[in-house]
């Protein structure tokens, strides 16, 4: 509340935050003060799903100009490295990403960005679904790197958001079913009402009878299975669920060392990718929503305004509803 208002570089925008999501990622900031690799060393800013609007732009900035409405890509490349030049810029070892140590993310009053990485929102995409394009483009990546395309038949693990996203795009790029899996009822719920076909609540089965259950469900083994809760039994469950010659996509990150039947996928060439965040995701993001093509309305569940923070964070630690959402312009209150 207090930090003074920074001023934008040449290349830069400043940005009043208007919506700003809370992920889990900010919660384990929060609450273990590290991801992996990546350690709290001193106070940080938390925050990267985001969009504001443009109220200074540096001198070498001529896409933007005051009174825009923005999303905020909060992964900046810092150079023009190989990753970069071969438009996998998410790759790059020295990227700036909001709220990764020691990187401050958005999660404030004002906030200055790259104008490059802050692209502008039509006027029927709101300020919440500018925010929600994070999340999103979490999705549409992952989707892109497991090969959805007409006809598919899916396997997503894990109803939380991200599970979530996975369903609206792979729906989206053509899925002809869709089956998901999570503890909770009301998040399987959620996610039968943006699109899910089948739904499979987990209590004490094996990684090989939830496979079962997807394959008399799908009436097939599905081609592509994305995983994006981490945990190792849900791994294990989609390597076997997982059609030979399939593809299973990483996306939920758990411990850094788990055990998997990987003779099982090896020799059934089912083909395991991870993906690390995003790229080029943005545009098509914004196309989808600017479209309707895509609803993510239904996802936001909880609202605060930034004084109540804490509150909002305690929510999303105690797993209710699907994405909260922090207001941070007190005098702009639309969505």
């Amino acid at each position: 509340e207090n930090r003074p208002i920074p001023e934008p570089g040449c290349n830069e925008v400043l940005l009043r935050m208007h919506s700003v999501g809370i992920c889990g990622s900010d919660v384990h900031y929060w609450q273990h003060g590290r991801i992996g690799d990546f350690v709290v060393k001193n106070p940080m800013v938390l925050g990267h799903e985001a969009s504001g609007t443009v109220i200074k732009v540096g001198s070498g900035v001529t896409h933007l100009k005051p009174g825009d409405r923005v999303a905020i890509e909060p992964g900046v490349p810092r150079e023009m490295d190989e990753f970069c030049k071969t438009g996998r810029y998410n790759l790059s070892p020295t990227i700036f990403f909001c709220a990764t140590p020691p990187d401050d993310g958005n999660l404030c009053r004002y906030y200055k960005h790259s104008a490059s990485y802050c692209y502008k929102l039509p006027d029927n995409v709101t300020f919440e679904e500018g925010a929600l394009i994070e999340p999103l483009s979490v999705g549409i990546h992952a989707c892109k790197r497991a090969g959805v395309t007409l006809g598919s038949k899916v396997f997503v693990s894990g109803s939380g958001p991200i599970g979530l996203v996975n369903v609206l795009v792979a729906k989206m790029m053509g899925a002809a079913a869709v089956v998901i899996t999570d503890l909770s009822a009301s998040r399987l719920q959620k996610a039968k009402e943006v699109g899910a076909d089948f739904t499979i609540q987990v209590k004490n089965e094996t990684p090989q009878e939830v496979a079962s259950k997807v394959e008399s469900l799908l009436g097939c083994m599905p081609e592509i299975t994305v995983e994006c809760t981490g945990v190792q039994a849900c791994i294990q469950a989609g390597i076997y669920a997982t059609r030979s010659g399939g593809t299973l996509v990483l996306v939920g990150l758990g411990p850094e060392m788990v055990t998997v039947p990987i003779v099982n996928a090896a020799v059934r060439e089912v083909d395991i990718r991870g993906i690390f965040r995003y790229c080029n995701t943005w545009p098509v993001a914004i196309a989808l929503l600017a479209s309707k093509r895509i609803n993510v309305k239904p996802l936001v569940t909880h609202r605060f305004p930034l004084e109540k923070a804490l509150e909002a964070f305690e929510t999303t630690k105690r797993g209710e509803g699907v994405k909260v959402m922090l207001k941070c312009d007190p005098t702009n209150h639309n969505p």
